[in-house]
């Protein structure tokens, strides 16, 4: 009997705002300075939510933001912030924690 594998995809995962918020913190901690990782975080939040929606809101096309956002594009700042704000998520500014010197 073979064994039949699906292709994961994270954006079938994410259906409260939590579940966003809370996948999207942990995509740009663990994407270190790789801007097409958040990009393609960003698309599968647009997709769980809806490409078409999200184009009307945003006032980009459909086919642009699957580009912009598949992790191959690259979009402008100016288009992610349309997209962080019209998938209702805010960019906060922190101050980094410093990691605190392990004595011996």
């Amino acid at each position: 009997m073979a064994l039949k594998l699906r292709k994961w995809d994270s954006a079938e995962y994410l259906k409260t705002d939590e579940d966003i918020a809370l996948y999207l913190e942990a995509c740009i901690e663990e994407a270190d300075d790789d801007a097409a990782f958040i990009a393609k975080a960003l698309g599968n939040i647009a997709r769980a939510r809806g490409m078409t929606q999200l184009a009307k809101d945003t006032g980009l096309g459909r086919e642009s933001l699957y580009k912009a956002l598949s992790g191959e594009g690259n979009p402008s700042f100016a288009t992610i912030l349309k997209v962080v704000r019209s998938l209702g998520l805010e960019l906060r500014p922190t101050v980094k924690r410093q990691r605190e010197e392990v004595t011996a």
